[in-house]
């Protein structure tokens, strides 16, 4: 992009939170990922308002980031601007029973303020690592939870700086997915609808499923959680197992002895090493069991 351009940018955004050449591998949980051009922090809704058209408007690639916990970045990088959450952006606030979260709130701190107004429904969350706006876009979910059944309202804004409020049915939530999902629509805020409950036996909860993941999952390692979609009828996790891929590697990237679902970055790998295991997994289940893993990971630039 050029430099006019960059500079009118910079009379929509003040100084400080505009950043050139960011190596995103501290963005995402998977540590791995070449240089973005540029990474904004965006603090007010209507700095997407002005920003958002005007990158349409000069036809500039962009990419919402949230906690970075479902992406996988290429080692060549990405040559577009990331647009993040940051401070006022990450606000949650409770009134009775409704808890709104800003879309850059993490979902695990949204389940802890849950708790600590006694507030029940999200307990399944408080695992997940992203951010709620990501976790509303791919309806998260986890031991029998998903945003679905929690989600009230969402304030998001389309390509054109309109703002609008999408219902639980208009949400169209599926599995590991959404309307926004296949709509140009930026999510700003979220609505939950919890009920009342007991903090000692909500906590409980929180604390049982913590320790179910950290007995199943390989919390030790940086990856992106559950690598693939549960596939209809099957277990992806089984499916990888069943095909002789524990502990399938290449490079620094492996699937994990602990819960095959899940493909690890065991310190040095690479995105291109995390992809092609990813690839061949594909491949061999689809060989032996003719069925199609489809990741949950979105892919960005260039590998």
């Amino acid at each position: 992009m050029s430099a006019s351009k960059y500079d009118y940018i910079q009379t929509l955004i003040p100084d400080g939170r505009i950043f050139y050449n960011v190596s995103m591998k501290e963005y995402t949980t998977f540590r791995v990922g070449g240089e973005a051009e540029c990474l904004i922090l965006i603090q007010k809704e209507e700095e997407l308002e002005k920003l958002v058209p005007y990158l349409k408007q000069i036809e500039q690639e962009y990419f919402i980031l949230g906690n970075g916990s479902n992406l996988l970045i290429g080692d060549k990088g990405y040559q577009g601007i990331i647009l993040k959450m940051d401070g006022p952006m990450e606000q949650i606030t409770v009134d009775g029973t409704r808890i709104t979260a800003k879309a850059g709130a993490m979902l695990s701190r949204v389940a802890v303020t849950a708790r600590e107004n006694g507030l029940t429904g999200l307990e399944f969350a408080a695992g997940i690592p992203g951010s709620i706006g990501g976790g509303v876009v791919m309806n998260a979910g986890a031991y029998g939870g998903e945003m679905k059944q929690v989600v009230e309202s969402v304030r998001v804004m389309d390509g054109e700086g309109q703002i609008t409020t999408l219902d639980n049915d208009t949400m169209e939530f599926g599995y590991r997915t959404s309307i926004i999902r296949n709509r140009p629509f930026i999510v700003l805020e979220i609505v939950l609808r919890l009920a009342e409950g007991n903090r000692e036996q909500i906590g409980a909860r929180m604390e049982e499923l913590s320790q179910l993941r950290r007995s199943r999952q390989p919390l030790e390692y940086a990856s992106a959680g559950s690598t693939f979609k549960r596939p209809e009828g099957y277990f992806a996790g089984k499916l990888i197992m069943d095909a002789g891929l524990r502990g399938f590697r290449i490079g620094g990237a492996q699937v994990s002895d602990k819960h095959c679902g899940f493909i690890v970055n065991t310190g040095k790998a690479t995105a291109a090493d995390i992809r092609e295991v990813i690839e061949e997994v594909q491949e061999r289940v689809k060989e032996r069991f003719h069925v199609s893993l489809e990741p949950e990971i979105v892919f960005l630039g260039e590998f």
